[in-house]
């Protein structure tokens, strides 16, 4: 058994950790482990907004285009494709891409190629929406958790190797003891969102500036593998309870700390759907998601449920990262997307420009 915080990032605590130094997991699980090179990644979230099916063919040669610009000189590591209707009805396709050195991705925002495509006034005129939201923890800022230890995704892939069995999960509050950062800092919200471009009510061009310490989670499942007895487990039981907890915080988030939350399915190139899911969900603050996961009936449920069944798991893959941010690490921009995408929805509008 070992910590889940890698051991070139353990300090001395002057934080206390959720549970006593006995404290023995109720099943195996494991994290990412980086290498002491790694000091910080970026995670990319690049979207495509439609509405009617007449666009999707335009909004699909787009998410394309998007991954083709991941393969050029310093474009992601991995990257992965979701699609999910929001409850404005419309359709949202998004490449999320990872890079485990911001000077990397920094040339590859700004070569002639990637920078030109995004300030084009055809973004403005192609009839659909586009959005970035790009967040850039720094090594001490993220952590990982996953039930199984080969082929990890999301930030996982571009880790260094994978850890033994890990002391910190199967508790409340264990989420916060396997980031680095928790053995000195709270990691207390700072600020609020606020609009510095634009005016969601007119379309166009959205820039959002954000706080200190928003927490965003993949939480994923991935039943690819399943068969029989585990798949109609997963499908009948798990799933239902899953998307009715990720539902009310779609509808209702605002109140509970969450800025946006998003239920998406991995698709193909094609926009063809795989079986496979997570959600993206921005949260004020890591102790606003901890206290909605400890006490709402909606995510209660998710969790007496995994709890019921997860000796009968075996091909079924869960998994999350969660990280939180420094405010100069996150850009939120959007262009044509519904004023409720994203971060638009909880941003205030101070002095932006029309």
């Amino acid at each position: 058994m070992e910590s889940a915080i890698g051991k070139h990032l353990v300090c001395p605590r002057t934080l206390s950790r959720r549970v006593a130094d006995d404290y023995q997991p109720p099943f195996p699980m494991y994290v990412a482990r980086a290498a002491e090179d790694l000091n910080q990644v970026v995670m990319g979230y690049f979207g495509v907004q439609y509405q009617g099916t007449d666009k999707r063919a335009t909004a699909l040669d787009a998410l394309r285009r998007i991954v083709a610009d991941f393969g050029a000189a310093d474009g992601p590591a991995n990257h992965d494709l979701t699609q999910h209707t929001d409850n404005q009805g419309y359709d949202n396709l998004i490449a999320v891409g990872y890079w485990r050195d911001p000077a990397a991705y920094e040339r590859w925002l700004t070569s002639p190629a990637v920078a030109a495509w995004w300030a084009s006034d055809e973004r403005l005129t192609d009839g659909i929406g586009y959005f970035r939201e790009i967040v850039a923890p720094r090594a001490e800022q993220f952590e990982t958790l996953y039930a199984f230890t080969d082929d990890f995704p999301g930030v996982g892939a571009i880790m260094d190797s994978v850890s033994g069995e890990v002391e910190e999960h199967g508790y409340w509050g264990s989420m916060r003891d396997r980031f680095p950062i928790s053995q000195l800092d709270w990691m207390r919200p700072d600020g609020e969102l606020r609009i510095v471009y634009g005016d969601p009510s007119k379309a166009g061009r959205v820039v959002v500036h954000a706080h200190d310490n928003i927490a965003l989670i993949r939480s994923g499942q991935d039943w690819r593998a399943t068969e029989n007895d585990e798949r109609r487990l997963y499908l009948d039981e798990i799933e239902p309870t899953l998307r009715a907890g990720m539902d009310f915080l779609r509808d209702n988030g605002a109140d509970a700390g969450c800025y946006s939350n998003r239920y998406v399915q991995s698709i193909d190139l094609d926009g063809n759907l795989l079986d496979e899911s997570y959600n993206i969900g921005h949260w004020r603050s890591l102790d606003r998601l901890e206290r909605w996961a400890e006490s709402h009936p909606t995510h209660l449920r998710i969790f007496v449920t995994f709890f019921r069944v997860v000796a009968g798991l075996s091909k079924l893959r869960l998994y999350h990262e969660v990280s939180v941010f420094d405010a100069k690490h996150q850009v939120y921009e959007y262009v044509n997307c519904h004023p409720r995408t994203g971060m638009m929805r909880d941003a205030v509008a101070i002095n932006a420009a029309r």
